[in-house]
């Protein structure tokens, strides 16, 4: 009944299946690892972002290379900015608006210099390709607390003078002619005393787990669905070749033969003997008396 099955026509769409298949799960490991990500960032926000602020000493090594779990971590800074070595981060969209980030070196008191990420800036009206005005940090002695960023990748393409292309500090120190330490930035969170006017303040990082989820199921069960749908179609390629098996028993020449048959059945049917009446009966009896 099913032997079609091994026909090279449907072993090929065996194989379409599976393949479509494999596909489906590949899919859906990779939205899997996607949400394991985003589980991962979204733990490194509830745990470190509002948590209290730790001295600077106690994280000195975050600063030369990150550890990814003590990212969002606030420290605890107090220095003074370089306003001199302040640069503008170009393509910094926030909320959907095109805009620019403030970076401005911040000495220590250790004499050690790190970058502080002061704000968001929108693309100004006055000067295209850059703010109509960048806030200056306070002067003299400055308490910060920030919370801890990766330094970003460099990215091939320049940038205008004063303007960064990336937070790439390495790139930062080389232009600014003195060492940074380039493991990690920090993103202000406030600032002692407060500036007069500050950038756009950043946003808290979203801690939804979005829809990772609900897309690997979606990817598995198609998966599944392609081979419901392989045996669904076979099985009615089976009831329609049983079908036809039966329209062709009952096609006119499978009728006339059987008719045929049948009419030579009952032509070899034994008749039946006849009953004879009064009249023959009396006959034959005068027969026999000899008259």
């Amino acid at each position: 009944m099913y032997r079609f099955l091994f026909s090279s026509k449907w072993l090929g769409y065996l194989l379409l299946a599976a393949i479509f298949a494999t596909a489906c799960v590949f899919l859906g490991r990779w939205q899997m690892d996607r949400r394991a990500e985003t589980l991962a960032e979204i733990n490194r926000v509830v745990s470190n972002y509002s948590a209290t602020p730790v001295p600077f000493a106690d994280v000195r090594e975050e600063f030369s290379q990150l550890d990814p779990g003590k990212e969002w971590t606030q420290v605890e800074l107090k220095g003074s900015y370089l306003v001199d070595g302040q640069r503008i981060v170009r393509n910094r969209p926030l909320n959907g608006q095109p805009g620019y980030e403030v970076v401005v070196p911040f000495r220590l008191a250790t004499g050690e210099t790190v970058v502080i990420d002061r704000g968001w800036l929108p693309i100004g009206n006055k000067n295209p390709g850059s703010p109509d005005s960048v806030p200056a940090p306070p002067a003299g002695e400055v308490t910060a607390v920030v919370r801890l960023k990766h330094a970003e990748p460099e990215l091939q393409r320049g940038a205008p003078e004063g303007q960064l292309a990336s937070i790439d500090l390495a790139a930062y120190s080389a232009q600014l002619g003195y060492p940074l330490l380039t493991g990690a930035y920090g993103q202000l969170a406030s600032e002692t005393p407060p500036a007069a006017e500050m950038p756009v303040a950043f946003p808290k990082p979203s801690t939804e787990e979005g829809t990772h989820l609900s897309y690997s199921l979606q990817w598995f069960a198609f998966g599944v669905l392609m081979f419901v749908g392989f045996g669904y179609a076979a099985r009615q390629q089976a009831r329609n070749a049983a079908i036809d098996a039966e329209d062709d028993d009952e096609s006119p020449e499978a009728v006339l033969h059987s008719a045929a048959a049948a009419a030579r059945r009952r032509s070899r049917a034994p008749k039946k003997r006849r009953k004879a009446t009064a009249e023959e009966e009396e006959d034959a009896l005068l027969d026999a008396q000899g008259y």
